[in-house]
């Protein structure tokens, strides 16, 4: 008789994708709010985007209590930021911070893979995007989680961003405008709800301009 054991994960995947989209003036950061576990859905009404500072959105997908606690980690550090810099911090300057808060946790990591846009110091879109450990880029466009396979495909179709190994340098925000970034956003939601049972429900899109942020919601299939 074969010894059975019980196993136990400090983790657990709750699903779901994030896209963002720079642009000349502006970034579109996009979620889905389905939360599932294996085959349930925990909520159909969970966002998955949290706005860090004026100019900085983040958007993660994986294990939700850790991006919680991520999240919790972030804003006190800002807080801080903000108390000794009195302003606050720019959308690269995040990055950065993003990037060594998931460095410094390398050996336990948060189960969360983030994609962070904004707006930096000279008002153009910037997207950044991550692994788990804080190695990340700078990009023009980008997606995450269960979705992403499907939706980073049609992106790289679309957008055609530049190889960072052309020299000089070729700006990586997109040439679209924000109404075609939106509706882009939307086609590939739309498509990947199809053929990822972690994706669906709602889609949240925050639009980061000159104006502010600007946030809209689109339904996608329930099933």
């Amino acid at each position: 008789m074969t010894k059975q054991q019980a196993t136990w994960s400090p983790y657990d995947f709750n699903g779901g994708t994030c896209v963002a989209i720079a642009g000349a003036d502006y970034c579109v950061v996009a979620a889905d709010t389905r939360m599932s576990t294996g085959y349930s859905i925990l909520t159909r009404d969970y966002s998955k985007i949290c706005k860090l500072a004026e100019k900085s959105v983040l958007a993660s997908s994986g294990f939700q209590a850790d991006v919680r606690a991520l999240q919790k980690q972030l804003a006190a550090k800002h807080l801080i930021y903000q108390h000794q810099h009195n302003k606050q911090m720019s959308c690269p300057g995040m990055a950065q911070l993003l990037s060594n808060t998931l460095y410094y946790k390398r050996f336990f990591p948060y189960y969360a893979f983030n994609v962070l846009g904004g707006l930096d110091s000279d008002g153009k879109g910037c997207v950044f995007t991550y692994d788990a450990v804080g190695s990340y880029e700078r990009v023009g466009y980008s997606s995450q989680g269960s979705g992403a396979k499907l939706i980073m495909p049609f992106l790289d179709n679309q957008l055609k961003s530049p190889s960072p190994l052309l020299l000089p340098a070729k700006d990586a925000v997109t040439p679209l405008s924000e109404i075609e970034a939106i509706d882009l956003v939307k086609t590939a939601f739309a498509s990947a709800t199809e053929r990822d049972i972690y994706t669906g429900d709602k889609l949240e899109i925050l639009i980061l301009n000159k104006e502010g942020i600007h946030k809209e919601y689109m339904e996608l299939r329930k099933d």
